[in-house]
């Protein structure tokens, strides 16, 4: 029996069987037959007792052992609970917790690995278009027959390919970095009115070229929480959409609005408005719309939503009447969520 491989459970039964002998000699000779025969039935039934119950807790021990070994040899997690009162029950119960948050961590570790897999998948599938041009645009450039201006503009559409691969695999990888936590984020208290004369100041020049305008209105005085470089960079990613379907001519338009729950940013274009067929997945990476620009990736609003969800702040698109695409970003007054 397994009992007795147990050297402990052994002892114990070798010591109980000296005690109740030594006890039953003494009660015999102090007492006589009558004594010795009592102390000998009590000796007894008491070790009966105590071996059951030592006995008992062997057995749970080794169906706990059993459990965990199952545990280790990649089986689902048992179920240790027993609701009973107890060292071993509560050795149970930290065991059950300690199993289950390690298999929380597992599932985390594994999240982040597909995380990684699909990020790195992103960038090379990304990245295969303008790395094709661009073995395309140096052979052109081997020519003897290109004359110095033509192998300007095969430079300059270079140098455009290279900084669209730059921002698109730093932008993948800072959606990486945030999807799997790495990075802190800051809460400190925003002026709005600074904050988007530089989120349009990166702009104004290209503005200024096809004859657009930015409006700013109500800005004066308000205020939010949340990391100042990170929601730039969100924000921008925003303009810069909204300043994609604005005609030449013609404004975009920002306005902002406080109570005591919420500052709002409302980002309007002056284009023909949002495809209703788009709106649903406008925030998914990758997705481009129907009048989405030949350099669009899909990757920029899928940015901005995922800085502000993490912010405590909230991004919807919706058109408005009369035509014209417009992004409602809230943040909420609520600092713990951050």
């Amino acid at each position: 029996m397994w009992q007795f491989r147990n050297k402990e459970f052994t002892g114990q039964v070798i010591l109980t069987v000296a005690g109740t002998t030594a006890a039953t000699i003494f009660a015999g000779a102090a007492g006589g037959k009558n004594a010795a025969a009592f102390v000998f039935l009590c000796s007894i039934f008491w070790c009966i007792l105590d071996l059951f119950r030592i006995g008992r807790r062997y057995r749970g021990m080794r169906v706990l052992a059993e459990q965990i070994d199952e545990l280790l040899h990649g089986n689902d997690i048992p179920d240790f609970r027993h609701f009973q009162e107890g060292d071993l029950e509560i050795l149970r119960d930290e065991i059950s917790k300690m199993t289950i948050r390690l298999k929380e961590q597992a599932a985390l570790l594994k999240k982040d690995k597909m995380s990684l897999a699909d990020a790195l998948a992103d960038i090379s599938h990304q990245v295969r278009t303008p790395l094709t041009s661009l073995n395309i645009l140096v052979e052109r450039m081997k020519s003897p027959e290109l004359d110095y201006e033509a192998r300007r503009r095969l430079l300059r559409e270079a140098e455009r390919l290279l900084a669209k691969i730059e921002w698109l695999v730093t932008t993948l990888l800072k959606m990486s970095k945030l999807e799997a936590g790495t990075i802190s984020l800051q809460k400190d208290t925003i002026s709005v009115k600074k904050f988007l004369a530089d989120a349009v100041s990166p702009f104004e020049l290209a503005m200024d070229i096809h004859g657009k305008t930015c409006m700013i209105d109500g800005e004066e005085g308000k205020s939010f929480i949340g990391d100042y470089a990170w929601t730039l960079e969100a924000v921008q990613n925003v303009i810069k959409n909204g300043l994609e379907y604005t005609p030449d001519g013609k404004a975009l338009s920002i306005c902002c609005e406080e109570n005591p729950l919420y500052t709002e940013l409302r980002i309007t274009d002056s284009g023909p408005g949002i495809p209703k067929s788009d709106l649903p997945h406008l925030f998914e990476r990758f997705y481009r719309g129907e009048n989405a620009g030949k350099d669009s990736f899909g990757i920029g609003l899928a940015l901005a939503q995922m800085i502000l969800t993490r912010q405590n702040a909230v991004i919807q698109a919706q058109n408005v009447p009369g035509g014209g695409g417009q992004f409602r970003i809230r943040f909420y007054k609520v600092t713990d969520l951050l």
